[in-house]
């Protein structure tokens, strides 16, 4: 099977494995690891047994989608009390009820072989065309820990006319066509809820507002 003893698109054998060295919880015992398919990520259902607060231990089966970590980032101007967001076609939102799957978000992506501050470097003069000086880690935090793997490390940083080092716009070749789009601060949080509805978003220009740039 590929990912399993065949090696799949992205050259991955091996990847039934993952999770059966896992010794830091003493109630978890992994049990088994099945993959159930691995194209540009993975997704595998894991068997364990589960020691219950009562003492009593359960057999349960846990799927996970594995698309790697990724990292995002907030560029801000303070002075002016704008920021900086992207929008683009989001699939996934569209077949669950988005009206056109045009997200308006901030920049990110995965980090592939980068470590977080290399990698939003990257995915911030790609999708903006900002080249941006010192970056802040604020925090990090696992988006949808019920089922997918991802950890997501979130960024900040400030931005004036003179980082645009060019067009930006995505990667023609990843099929991506994203729209940069400037707001003033005040009305980007007034939008959450409304055509804002993106979770990393909301969290950093809440961040923002309470304890960043923007905090009175």
């Amino acid at each position: 099977m590929p990912g399993v003893d065949v090696p799949d698109r992205r050259g991955r054998t091996g990847l039934h494995l993952t999770g059966r060295e896992l010794t830091g919880n003493p109630r978890v015992r992994v049990r088994d690891v099945r993959l159930l398919s691995s194209n540009w990520y993975v997704t595998r259902t894991t068997q364990i047994e589960f020691q219950h607060r009562d003492g009593h231990w359960s057999v349960e089966e846990r799927e996970t989608y594995d698309r790697g970590n990724g990292a995002t980032i907030l560029l801000f101007d303070a002075v002016r009390r704008t920021v900086l967001l992207i929008r683009q076609f989001r699939y996934p939102a569209y077949v669950n009820g988005h009206p056109d799957g045009m997200l308006l978000e901030l920049p990110a992506g995965l980090l592939d072989e980068d470590d977080p501050e290399t990698a939003i470097r990257r995915e911030a003069r790609e999708e903006t065309g900002y080249a941006i000086g010192e970056v802040t880690r604020v925090f990090d935090a696992y988006m949808s820990p019920g089922s997918i793997t991802e950890k997501l490390f979130f960024f900040a940083a400030s931005y004036d006319a003179a980082d645009r080092a060019d067009a930006g716009g995505g990667l023609a070749d990843e099929g991506e066509d994203i729209e940069l789009v400037e707001l003033g601060i005040d009305e980007a949080l007034g939008r959450i809820g409304d055509d804002i509805v993106d979770a990393k978003t909301i969290m950093l220009l809440q961040w923002a507002a309470l304890s960043g740039p923007f905090a009175r």
